[in-house]
């Protein structure tokens, strides 16, 4: 982080107010780092609870009101809707101001914002790498960022003190960041995001049309693969409508590779190539191992998660 950098904004609008509005909202309290948090929210109720909360200063209708005189932007929204935020608030954004996202798409963040962003305005797209299972006001918390990768991806001639900026604040709260290149971004999120998110909707889909097991018997003898992805296949399902239809091309690219290697599995399988599988079994095992080491898994059972939850989540299993 640039010393120069300051994390520090007057103002920042929170459009809003799920798991990732809520835990900037509470990152930002942590590190004091906004002056005042403005939040928008289309339900009422969203509203009135992260007030009641206090993970904002000041609640608006409108992303319009949200927005006026703020230093900085973060639109939390599903990135299906982003585009009718940013005509919303376009003639209200304030000059010098940051424009960011947090969206795991980042191609069509660009094409459905980038039209609605004034002169003056510093738009930088990002995406933190944190989420969990959960949704709306409540789910989140000021730990969700902590050590965890946050992809910023500008544009060639951006201004270069807006995005030290960025970082900065980001780094402030929790963050490790990076740079990549939108449509690159894309491609490794379809990888490492949002093809495992898929498979896991199809396989908990799956057991969920058998008829020759019943659903009491996949719930009371899931072993811990098949809960794993029923942890995954319970995320926001409109967030991940929107990802699907907007990352549309890296998403195909990788569910063809993927049927391609599961067909390959398959011929491993029928013809008893037990050296065939355990070349791929340990294969995969150390990409694993790789993961621990680098520091994005903790047997924890609060990693990534709210550690409010935690005690409760213990008692659980």
């Amino acid at each position: 982080m640039t010393d120069a950098a300051d994390p520090h904004f007057k103002r920042v609008a929170l459009i809003g107010l799920g798991l990732i509005g809520g835990s900037l909202g509470h990152a930002m309290r942590r590190g004091k780092l906004a002056g005042h948090i403005a939040g928008y929210a289309r339900s009422d109720a969203t509203r009135k609870r992260a007030m009641e909360i206090g993970f904002v200063d000041s609640v608006h209708s409108s992303a319009a009101d949200a927005v006026k005189d703020a230093d900085l932007v973060i639109l939390c929204t599903p990135v299906g809707s982003v585009g009718e935020v940013a005509a919303e608030i376009e003639p209200v954004l304030k000059k010098g101001a940051i424009l960011t996202d947090v969206g795991s798409v980042k191609v069509a963040i660009f094409r459905d914002v980038g039209p609605h962003v004034p002169d003056g305005v510093h738009f930088i797209p990002g995406h933190p790498i944190a989420g969990t299972e959960e949704s709306g006001p409540d789910a989140g918390f000021a730990e969700l960022f902590d050590d965890r990768w946050c992809i910023l991806t500008p544009l060639p001639g951006v201004d270069r003190d807006a995005v030290a900026r960025l970082t900065a604040f980001w780094e402030a709260c929790g963050s490790r960041v990076d740079f990549m290149e939108p449509k690159h971004h894309d491609l490794v999120l379809a990888i490492t995001s949002h093809l495992p998110h898929l498979i896991a909707y199809n396989i908990v889909g799956t057991a969920d049309d058998m008829e020759t097991v019943t659903r009491s018997e996949v719930i009371k003898y899931s072993a811990g693969g098949f809960r794993d992805f029923t942890r995954l296949a319970a995320s926001d399902p409109t967030m991940w409508r929107d990802v699907c239809l907007s990352n549309k091309d890296a998403i195909l690219e990788m569910l063809g590779r993927f049927s391609e290697d599961l067909a390959a599995l398959q011929r491993l399988i029928r013809w008893g190539d037990g050296d065939g599988l355990f070349e791929l079994f340990t294969r995969t095992r150390a990409i694993r191992r790789s993961i621990i080491d680098a520091g994005q898994e903790n047997p924890a059972p609060n990693f990534g998660r709210n550690p409010t939850h935690a005690a409760d989540d213990k008692k659980d299993q």
